[in-house]
């Protein structure tokens, strides 16, 4: 028997696969979009070597991997009827971490937040009928809590339908929470929202760059239109997915949401731009809160023009509400259950920046190795990916 988890192509859902890989024995089944079982495996090796060498990887690939070549939109993710019920009987548990995280367009949250959301559902349900499932793990947001202001927010008190969502993404991760406690009530399952997402605070190298240009433009600011004691709700990739791999490997969790953020420890800005500001030696920002209408038409503005400077306006744009929101979210629960808090992001943030401009904002993946492997490694390549 297998986990089922999508996602594994993406930031997030790299982090998970190795933390299972690492952590646990179980094989894996992964759904990865290809047409054929060798794009299927480049694909994940571009995804997984910011984990993996690649002798690793394969070994992994060889030995608890079994590939799906499907498409989270697709009725049955457009497998075979044999690919299909194979699926279905070899899945004793789900971590659905695939989602369309583009906050502008409609029409693609609701197809893979939704739709995909759905399909999955119903892979879990005739699973659950088939042999029984341990457990739905759905990876959401803890942007579900909608319009807010100066908060700290609880976990059974984040959804309120009678308030107003920042975009599509938001507002079809809370339908998909939905969607998951109305057709799933029979199964254990649990809800993890991550916070703002940005790094891994044991490594400067990350494959995720939107919300780190988008913090990028902000201190290259002489003059920040943010209030300097406002807290940002930011958790590094590595916490959060350790969190979601034990909490989803526990026979009984305490809860059955948890938001993986800093809480109440989350920084200020004025604690971040400080410490970015000591560490790379330059000067530290002003702050003119007063000027945050004019600074939100002047980004839109530039985010209608073209080049660099029109890319970063676009990044802030769609980011601004969640940086002007000073809200938090209490993770008092995850750190009970893990034992530990995340580290704060102002101790690996300029690595971080740092890497990502030496790089220009983009991770310097290696291709699939074109050399002929020994015999070990190229029988751990052939037999990875199975269908």
């Amino acid at each position: 028997m297998a986990i089922f988890v999508t996602g594994t192509t993406g930031y997030l859902g790299s982090y998970l696969a190795a933390g299972l890989f690492a952590e646990h024995r179980d094989a894996l089944n992964l759904l990865v979009r290809a047409k054929s079982e060798e794009e299927a495996r480049e694909r994940l090796w571009t995804s997984l070597q910011l984990h993996f060498g690649f002798r690793e990887f394969c070994e992994y690939l060889g030995s608890r991997v079994r590939i799906f070549l499907g498409d989270l939109t697709s009725e049955r993710f457009g497998l075979s009827d044999d690919e299909y019920h194979a699926l279905v009987d070899t899945t004793d548990s789900v971590i659905h971490c695939a989602a369309s995280l583009n906050r502008k367009s409609e029409r693609q949250c609701l197809n893979v937040n939704l739709r995909g959301g759905l399909e999955v559902i119903q892979l879990a349900r005739r699973a659950q009928n088939r042999n029984g499932l341990r457990r739905y793990s759905h990876v959401s947001t803890v942007a579900v809590a909608g319009k807010r202001r100066n908060e700290v927010v609880m976990e059974d008190a984040a959804i309120d339908w009678g308030r107003s969502d920042y975009d599509p993404y938001a507002r079809t991760k809370k339908f998909g929470e939905h969607m998951i406690h109305q057709l799933l009530a029979d199964v254990p399952h649990t809800i993890f929202r991550p916070a703002i997402v940005l790094g891994d605070s044991r490594r400067p190298e990350t494959s995720q760059f939107d919300m780190v240009q988008a913090f990028d433009a902000l201190v290259r600011l002489p003059v920040l239109p943010l209030r300097p004691r406002d807290k940002i709700d930011i958790v590094p990739a590595n916490y959060v997915s350790k969190a979601i791999v034990a909490i989803h490997q526990k026979a009984e969790p305490g809860h059955g949401i948890y938001h993986l953020s800093s809480g109440t420890g989350s920084e200020t800005y004025e604690e971040l731009t400080d410490a970015l500001a000591e560490a790379g030696g330059w000067r530290r920002p002003a702050y003119w809160p007063w000027m945050g209408g004019t600074f939100s038409g002047t980004v839109n503005w530039l985010s209608n023009r073209k080049g660099s400077v029109a890319h970063g306006a676009s990044l802030l744009k769609v980011f601004w509400p969640y940086l002007d929101w000073n809200t938090v979210f209490d993770n008092s629960r995850v750190v009970a259950e893990v034992g530990e808090a995340p580290a704060k992001f102002s101790t690996y943030a300029f690595p971080l920046l740092k890497f990502s401009r030496e790089n220009r904002f983009r991770y310097p993946a290696k291709p699939w190795p074109k050399m002929e492997m020994d015999a070990p490694g190229k029988s751990a390549a052939a037999g990875g990916a199975r269908a």
